[in-house]
C-alpha cells in the first residue's frame, strides 16, 4: 500500500516533545486501524455515540474516530489550551511551523485525524485530508472546501449524476460534521483532565458552523483574482 506521510511534532513549554507520524493511504486519504489491545471505555461506539452515526455496536464495537485520538488525548490529557507551543508539521512537500496556542495546534492535527478515521460522516472530508494544509485561515479553508466540493459535483456528472448546482449541498455536508463534533467534544470531556482538546474540537466546530454561513462573503474576497479566467471560461 503506497501511503501519504504526515508528521506533526508539538514542542511543549516544560521541553518535552511529542511526534506522531501518521501514514494515510494514497488512494482514500485513510489511516490504518490503530493497534490497541485494551481501547479505553470512552472509545466505546455507545459512549455518547454521535447522533444520526450509522454504525452499530453489534458490528462496530468501538467508535472508529475516538480511536485514532486515544493516543492523543493520552499524552495531552494535563495540556491547557492557552500553553503556547511549537508545532511543525512535515509532508513529503514541504514543512511548516508555528507558535500557537495548544487547542489551535492540537485542533489542526484532530481535524485530520478525524477526517481519516473511518468515521462515515467525516469521510466526506478525506480529500483535504489527502493534500493537508495546517493552520490555513478561513478563507483559505473556504477556497478549499468550494473547490473540494465542485470536484466532487464533477465526478459525479462524469458518472451519470446531475448534481444540484452552486455549494447548497454544503451545508449537509456541515450538518453531519456539526453533529460529530458534539458527540465527540462529550466524549473528550470524560477521557481528558485539562481543557486543550476539548476546546480544540470546539474551535473546529466554530469553523463548521462558520463556512456554510460565510463562504459566499469569503469567497467574494477573492473573486477579483478571478478575473482572467472568467473571462476564458465565459468564451
Amino acid at each position: 500500500m503506497s501511503t501519504v506521510p504526515v508528521r506533526y511534532r508539538f514542542e511543549l513549554p516544560d521541553g518535552q516533545s511529542h511526534l506522531f507520524a501518521l501514514e494515510l493511504d494514497k488512494d482514500t486519504a485513510a489511516l490504518s486501524p490503530p493497534a490497541m489491545a485494551n481501547p479505553p471505555d470512552w472509545t466505546r461506539l455507545g459512549f455518547n455515540q454521535c447522533r444520526g452515526c450509522p454504525l452499530q455496536a453489534a458490528t462496530d464495537a468501538h467508535c472508529p474516530a475516538a480511536l485514532q485520538l486515544a493516543e492523543v488525548i493520552d499524552r495531552f490529557a494535563n495540556l491547557v489550551s492557552y500553553d503556547q507551543l511549537r508545532v511543525v508539521v512535515e509532508t513529503e512537500e514541504r514543512a511548516v511551523s508555528a507558535n500557537l496556542s495548544a487547542q489551535q495546534g492540537l485542533a489542526s492535527l484532530i481535524g485530520l485525524i478525524m477526517a481519516s478515521s473511518g468515521c462515515p460522516r467525516t469521510a466526506v472530508f478525506r480529500p483535504m485530508a489527502r493534500f493537508h494544509l495546517p493552520f490555513s485561515s478561513e478563507t483559505e479553508t473556504a477556497y478549499r472546501v468550494a473547490a473540494m466540493y465542485l470536484m466532487a459535483r464533477h465526478f459525479a456528472a462524469e458518472e451519470g449524476a446531475q448534481p444540484e448546482p452552486g455549494l447548497g449541498g454544503l451545508a449537509r455536508v456541515y450538518e453531519g460534521l456539526h453533529q460529530v463534533n458534539k458527540g465527540m467534544a462529550q466524549r473528550l470531556r470524560a477521557a481528558s483532565r485539562q481543557d486543550a482538546i476539548v476546546n480544540a474540537i470546539v474551535l473546529l466546530d466554530v469553523l463548521v458552523t462558520l463556512v456554510p454561513i460565510a463562504i459566499d462573503e469569503l469567497l467574494g474576497e477573492i473573486k477579483p483574482a478571478f478575473a482572467a479566467l472568467l473571462r476564458e471560461t465565459s468564451i
